[in-house]
């Protein structure tokens, strides 16, 4: 069965709004970019992107991104992200076209229900905070890949906050980094798999 695979980057005490302040830009620091990830990063991320053959996003997350990646020569995610399949969560109509891309609605776990039951790889959920969030708090997560950068930064939305109660994890895999970043991955105790 495929499975939920939720990815974010976030500072070692939890934002994730802005990634360009975990991981900040080599070039021009004053300049907004993307993060600079460093070999073993990169190398994880397109382990990660390689599992998955679809991704589903908030409708926020696929307007901000519809403008950006299909310009953008950042890889491996820019190939990723402009030829995947993509599922938007979302009640009303897109307005950018982008792809292979379709508009699902409805309560959440029966979206996960539905686009588990088809056939394929791992469902990737990439940025869309809200959207994950909200898969979190209903347990429709099966695996969770965090890149954290070694740095604390009182701003932004934390992942975690607002979550129901106590939700426990088993650690996959802690992956140390050259630029001091750790690739973490959990699984819900009591997930596929266990």
């Amino acid at each position: 069965m495929r499975r939920i695979v939720l990815y974010a980057i976030t500072s070692l005490d939890g934002a994730v709004d802005d990634p360009t302040r975990s991981f900040p830009p080599e070039v021009d620091p004053d300049k907004p970019q993307p993060p600079t990830f460093d070999d073993v990063l990169i190398a994880r991320e397109a382990d990660l992107i390689g599992a998955q053959d679809a991704v589903l996003l908030g409708r926020g997350m696929y307007d901000q991104w519809s403008r950006y990646w299909p310009t953008s020569t950042e890889q491996p995610f820019a190939d990723f992200i402009n030829t995947v399949k993509k599922y938007v969560v979302t009640s009303s109509p897109l307005t950018t076209a982008w792809g292979d891309v379709e508009v699902v609605s409805g309560p959440l776990a029966d979206i996960v229900r539905t686009l588990k039951a088809l056939p394929g790889r791992d469902i990737g959920v990439h940025g869309s905070i809200q959207l994950a969030r909200s898969l979190l708090a209903e347990g429709l997560v099966d695996e969770l890949h965090l890149a954290v950068a070694p740095v604390l930064d009182p701003e932004g939305r934390r992942l975690f906050d607002g979550l129901p109660g106590l939700q426990r994890l088993t650690l996959q895999s802690a992956t140390p980094t050259p630029s001091g970043a750790l690739w973490l991955v959990y699984r819900p105790l009591g997930g596929q798999d266990d």
